[in-house]
């Protein structure tokens, strides 16, 4: 077999187990209705099945460098694929919300090191002057995991069992498994130290944050005790972890390779780029279910051009991405991510399936013009033996970013249909000639309880329908906002005849 070839087996290993796990971080979100039943709790309770795999592989991936060099990439990489495919299968027989969570926690954790340290085998394998095409390759998988999760989990759940979401892990990942056994040969271990004060600090001030951030919305942010004490102990934790990140100079959540400007403006950029791509599949899928009706496959179906968008996008641009400039590609994608948004600002309930589509496939393009070369130019001034590191540091603040575009937009449409339904109501008075219309039409009066209910419910759906334009709105500006920091970007000027041998 040639290099070629092994390369491109290799390529396909890791692509596969990352796209895998990051399918799990959405899959379940539409299966939620339906294991509020089988699991005997409430909607409130049934979010911890999403929080808590979230929270394991926040808290984990940083561990990813620390283990890679006590392990070795490749039997790690083993190691968590075996975990996750067991895990996946204990969370699809669990029978009680405790079994649950504790399966989805062991499931985060185990998965959590697969995505830093499949990025960085393809930084390792791919020579310096085809890295452009590797990351483009590696970020068809980044962005088809989460956008076709919906999609996947509302096929399974319509047409199987919700518990399929978690069993069909199994063959892929037996798939994964003996491909990864079979092409990925990389080692890197080294000298490593646990440093466990550095361990607590991280471990407390990631997995309460994103608990913070998970539960904020629902439990009211600072009324709630347990929120604003969380969040206290958090900022003082990640205050420690950093700190001591930068003394020590450790393997194990390396912040400090942040000293690289490359690597720190594009994990700013692309956590500001996860805030919007989060959000908006997140509101999305909400709009068109509870005020447009679609059924849940329909829904997700929706929602697919966006990831295949992406996909063509990464992979018609993979052959030419290290003879054109990433950072005007990254600017042409946050352009195309900010048009896209503006128009679902345009949205109403006269929208048909074009006007639905027509913004994802643009949002789409976009994205992979943002993702395959901000992940070049984050590596582009690090040394290969940093570069597990850079992917730990790069994927957190992705992680992190999507957790904080979640939160801060369902809050923001909280707050946005809350004033709107009282704006609105607010003109709603026995003396407007709308509604006296309104009842003459109908043949009643304005005082009949029938009349007063279908009111009430047109003022929840336009105050909805506001709160939702005004939603995508918020997240176009989030996206035109990161343009000024492209300009911070510096070119590699290492050349690279220096760079360490794989």
């Amino acid at each position: 077999m040639t290099e070629q070839s092994k390369r491109l087996l290799t390529t396909l290993a890791v692509m596969l187990s990352a796209i895998m796990v990051l399918l799990d971080m959405t899959i379940a979100n539409v299966a939620l209705p339906h294991m509020m039943g089988a699991l005997g709790v409430t909607s409130e309770q049934v979010t911890w099945v999403i929080t808590s795999y979230s929270m394991a592989e926040a808290i984990f991936i940083p561990l990813a460098s620390y283990l890679s060099l006590k392990f070795g990439a490749r039997k790690l990489l083993l190691i968590s694929v075996t975990g996750f495919i067991i895990t996946s299968a204990l969370c699809g027989q669990a029978h009680s919300m405790v079994e649950m969570i504790i399966f989805r926690i062991f499931q985060g954790a185990f998965g959590a090191s697969v995505i830093p340290l499949s990025q960085s085998i393809m930084v390792q394998i791919y020579p310096p002057e085809q890295r452009g095409k590797a990351m483009a390759l590696f970020s068809v998988g980044i962005l088809l995991g989460p956008i076709l999760g919906p999609t996947v989990g509302g096929i399974i759940t319509q047409h199987m069992d919700w518990r399929w979401i978690f069993y069909v892990n199994v063959p892929v990942g037996i798939l994964c498994l003996t491909l990864l056994h079979l092409f990925v040969n990389i080692d890197g271990r080294g000298e490593t130290k646990l440093d466990w004060p550095l361990i607590i600090g991280m471990a407390l001030g990631i997995g309460l944050l994103q608990m913070v951030l998970e539960q904020g919305n629902e439990k009211g942010w600072f009324s709630s005790n347990l929120i604003l004490f969380s969040t206290i102990i958090s900022i003082l934790a990640w205050i420690f972890f950093i700190v001591r990140s930068f003394r020590t100079r450790g393997q194990i959540a390396p912040i400090w390779l942040l000293k690289d400007r490359n690597l720190a403006v594009s994990c700013l950029i692309m956590g500001g780029f996860s805030l919007g791509l989060f959000g908006i599949t997140q509101l999305q899928p909400m709009m068109l279910e509870q005020l447009l009706h679609y059924p849940v496959q329909t829904t997700g179906f929706m929602m697919a051009p966006r990831g295949l968008t992406s996909a063509i996008v990464l992979i018609g641009m993979a052959s030419f991405m290290d003879r054109i400039d990433s950072r005007k590609v990254v600017a042409v994608g946050l352009l195309l991510c900010a048009f896209g948004t503006y128009l679902m600002t345009k949205y109403s309930f006269n929208i048909d399936i074009k006007w639905v589509l027509l913004p994802s496939i643009i949002q789409g393009a976009g994205m992979g013009l943002v993702f395959a070369p901000l992940s070049q130019l984050a590596y582009a001034t690090l040394a290969k033996q940093e570069s597990v590191g850079g992917a730990v540091i790069f994927n957190l603040c992705r992680t992190i970013g999507g957790s904080f575009g979640i939160s801060i937009v369902n809050t923001y449409y909280s707050q946005i249909q809350q004033k709107e339904w009282h704006a609105l109501g607010g003109a709603i008075t026995p003396m407007n000639p709308a509604l006296q219309h309104m009842a003459q039409m109908q043949h009643t009066t304005i005082t009949n309880p029938g009349l007063i209910e279908k009111v009430t419910m047109l003022l929840h759906q336009q105050s909805a329908m506001l709160a939702f334009v005004h939603s995508f709105g918020f997240i176009m500006i989030s996206f035109l906002v990161l343009l000024p920091f492209i300009l911070l970007f510096k070119r590699q000027k290492r050349p690279i005849a220096t760079e360490a041998p794989a």
